[in-house]
C-alpha cells in the first residue's frame, strides 16, 4: 500500500494532498470547497486528458441527488479557478472544452513511491 507521499500532486506553486484533503500554495493551506477539491483531484489524476462533464457529474453527485447540475458544476469550477488564481480566458491550469468538459494543462509531478518490500522479487544466489 503506498505511503502518504504518493497522494501529493505538485503543479506550479501548488500542492494537492489527496489524503489530507488540502490544497497548499507555497506551503500555505488554501480553502477549497469539497466539490472543487474533488474536481481538481480528478483532473490531476489524468493531466492532459479531457474529463467530461458526465464524469464530473458522476463523481460529484450520486444518481439519487437532484441538483441544477449546470449551475453546481459551474460554481465548483469557478471556486477552483479562484483558488488557483486561474481564469477561463487565460487558463494556466484548467482548460474548458465547451460543452465537453475540462482538461488540466499544467505539468504535474507526483512523488514515486517504491513498492513495498513484500512485492520486491528475491533472486537466490
Amino acid at each position: 500500500m503506498p505511503g502518504p507521499a504518493s497522494s501529493v500532486h505538485k503543479f506550479g506553486v501548488f500542492e494537492l494532498d489527496s489524503e489530507s484533503g488540502e490544497l497548499r500554495r507555497h506551503g500555505l493551506k488554501i480553502r477549497l470547497p469539497e466539490q472543487s477539491f474533488q474536481i481538481l483531484k480528478l483532473l490531476l489524476s489524468r493531466p492532459g486528458e479531457v474529463v467530461t462533464r458526465d464524469e464530473l457529474k458522476q463523481v460529484l453527485w450520486t444518481s439519487d441527488t437532484f441538483v441544477d447540475f449546470e449551475a453546481g458544476l459551474n460554481s465548483a469550477i469557478r471556486k477552483l479557478r479562484d483558488a488557483l488564481d486561474d481564469s477561463a480566458e487565460n487558463s494556466r491550469f484548467v482548460e474548458t472544452l465547451p460543452r465537453r468538459g475540462y482538461r488540466f494543462i499544467s505539468s504535474v509531478s507526483s512523488p514515486v513511491v517504491p513498492p513495498p518490500a513484500s512485492a520486491q522479487t528475491f533472486t537466490p544466489v
